[in-house]
């Protein structure tokens, strides 16, 4: 892609607005621009590095299991009154009267109409367990939307729910997914700590948060030094029992919120105790009949009898972790993003666009790019030298390549790489098995 036909309105200044790093480098560097307060457009860049997030979800919820489906943002009421949520959830719902004075209201999350989906066509026990799940917009209206995407009001999310015969079966749903968010934040190039959560009146230990860690998180995490020394399973059986395993040794480790923690009867001693800060990126959650029992969604057993099923959710904020992977990744420069979802993997920089020269040693390098199969950004651009280093360091791409008159002269690429700031002046044939292999 030439940066002449890319839409990229990148701010030389840091607005005003934005109180944290990820809203001030979203801003500047053109990712996303504010329609209301908590509601953004997602422009050309942040747009690329959201569809992959997404992408990298998906398939390892297809891979743990989970089946797609799309549910609508907009739901009827009767279906929350049927759970009792209607009337509890707040002001935090947007309540909508339709032109036939029906209820409806634009969905916060999906508990009511995926129960529904179910009941409406699973009946027995041979057709369990199941794990439905989308990817889907969300609306809540926040009372003080703040912090760019990180707390806005609308927000993109994958939100599964599990469905077993009994607790049995939805512990094993509960282990599934909590390795697949392991493998999931993994590639996303984070470091995700599981918490354990409240499960409010439900009671059990079925409940995990989990916690990128970040000098600007919203909240305070504890946990044993240990804990980040663990390696993600690169490959999971989901149909074996070492999942088990594998949880277990993620939660032996101590690890809790502020709102969880009990600095007196902390089992970690002083030595091993770590505290950070976290952005909470991902929920587990097992909330067994809460939903089922009020709308009757039972299977036939096999005694024949029927047997109300239970279930759990699976919550991950896909738009949120765009803001989480920035403020876990950037330095005073710009973001810093991982090769897994970069919005493109390289920035060529023609350092004199116009002379014929540099034009056709840059047009011929990304050419061979291109056809390597990397995804670049050409900024074929008049600025000056300054300018392009300055943006291109802004958008945080893993690699820059630039190309002036005196490279040319000598037939040399400088390769930067963005992470370490290590530059290397190759040969074209050198950057380019470098860049692409």
């Amino acid at each position: 892609m030439r940066l002449s036909r890319f839409f990229l309105p990148t701010l030389k200044e840091d607005p005003k607005e934005a109180q944290i790093v990820s809203h001030r480098l979203m801003l500047r560097a053109g990712m996303i621009q504010q329609s209301s307060a908590g509601i953004y457009s997602w422009l050309p860049l942040g747009y690329r590095v959201l569809k992959k997030i997404e992408q990298i979800v998906r398939e390892e919820q297809n891979k743990a299991g989970a089946l797609e489906i799309l549910m609508p943002t907009i739901q009827p009421a009767d279906l929350w009154r049927e759970s009792g949520r209607y009337d509890d959830y707040g002001k935090e719902m947007l309540r909508i009267t339709d032109r036939h004075e029906r209820d409806m209201l634009y969905g916060p999350t999906n508990e009511e109409q995926v129960t529904d989906i179910f009941r409406s066509h699973v009946k027995s026990y041979k057709d369990l367990p199941l794990n439905l799940y989308h990817i889907q917009w969300k609306f809540r209206d926040e009372v003080r939307p703040r912090f760019g995407i990180m707390r806005g009001r609308e927000f993109l999310m994958k939100d599964a729910y599990s469905f077993d015969l009994d607790y049995e079966g939805a512990k094993t749903a509960y282990n599934n997914m909590f390795v697949a968010y392991l493998k999931t934040f993994d590639r996303l190039g984070l470091k995700a700590i599981p918490l354990r959560a409240d499960t409010g009146p439900i009671g059990g230990d079925l409940s995990h948060e989990f916690v990128v860690l970040a000098d600007t998180g919203e909240s305070e995490v504890f946990y044993h030094k240990d804990l980040l020394s663990l390696a993600t399973p690169e490959k999971a059986d989901y149909s074996s029992d070492e999942l088990q395993e594998i949880v277990d040794m993620w939660t032996d480790y101590y690890a809790a919120a502020d709102d969880m923690h009990d600095a007196e009867n902390c089992p970690v001693a002083e030595g091993d105790l770590v505290s950070r800060r976290g952005i909470e990126v991902g929920h587990i959650f097992h909330f067994s009949d809460k939903y089922s029992k009020p709308f009757g969604a039972s299977v036939a057993g096999p005694d024949g009898k029927d047997s109300i099923v239970s279930m759990g959710s699976y919550g991950i904020g896909v738009s949120r972790l765009v803001g989480g992977i920035i403020e876990a990744s950037h330095d005073d420069d710009g973001i810093i993003w991982p090769d897994s979802v970069a919005p493109f993997d390289i920035g060529l920089i023609n350092l004199k666009s116009g002379d014929e020269a540099c034009d056709a040693a840059c047009d011929e390098f990304y050419g061979k790019l291109t056809a390597a199969g990397a995804d670049v950004l050409y900024d074929d651009t008049s600025g000056r030298a300054g300018e392009k280093f300055a943006k291109m360091d802004l958008i945080g791409l893993p690699w820059q390549a630039t190309i002036g008159p005196r490279g040319v002269k000598s037939g040399m690429v400088e390769v930067k790489n963005r992470r370490s700031g290590e530059k290397q002046e190759l040969d074209m044939d050198a950057a380019l098995k470098l860049l692409v292999g």
